[in-house]
């Protein structure tokens, strides 16, 4: 064992810890050391444990795999949980009402049009498209903010920014600090 790779040493140990299958799994950063296959492999062989019942814990600073794997998680800064909950409801939780925006026609009719409910975070222009970031103010929705441009513009795509794990994280901690 000694003479293997770091990630070859915790292949081994991922297999010898799942062969019986084991209704618990505990993983303290289980990615760290793996190349993107073999971190593939092991998500992958996370994922099919859980579907055939199994619980899995793991402490980890990789919020992509967070995303990717779990269902609840907790979030934690000085020993201390700042944050828990299905990992779905606290993206929810921590949206800012952004949306992304791709479409043909005059920005300064939308400009114009947003001037007073919403702020226009960026705007650019390639040659077939206007895109724009916008955040709506309280009191505003999506489909305002739709009604608001369909009379002016031709739009394109129209998406809602939801803040990755990451985001989450940062700004969760950041709150947890200003305490």
């Amino acid at each position: 064992m000694e003479e293997l790779s770091k990630g070859m040493q915790q292949k081994v140990q991922f297999v010898t810890t799942v062969v019986h299958h084991p209704k618990l799994l505990i993983f303290d950063e289980p990615f760290s050391g793996f190349d993107p296959i073999n971190a593939n492999l092991l998500k992958a062989e996370i994922l099919n444990l859980r579907k055939e019942g199994a619980t899995i814990i793991f402490s980890t600073h990789n919020m992509g795999s967070v995303e990717e794997l779990c269902d609840n998680i907790a979030l934690i800064n000085k020993s201390v949980k700042i944050e828990d909950g299905p990992t779905d409801k606290i993206r929810e939780k921590y949206k800012a009402n952004l949306f992304d925006l791709r479409y043909h026609g005059d920005f300064l009719k939308v400009e114009k049009a947003l001037s007073k409910d919403y702020t226009i975070i960026s705007h650019s222009e390639n040659e077939k498209d206007n895109l724009l970031k916008v955040q709506y103010n309280n009191g505003n929705s999506n489909n305002t903010l739709l009604e608001t441009l369909l009379p002016l513009v031709e739009i394109r795509a129209f998406e809602e920014i939801i803040p990755s794990m990451n985001d989450v994280f940062i700004r969760a901690v950041e709150k947890a600090n200003k305490k």
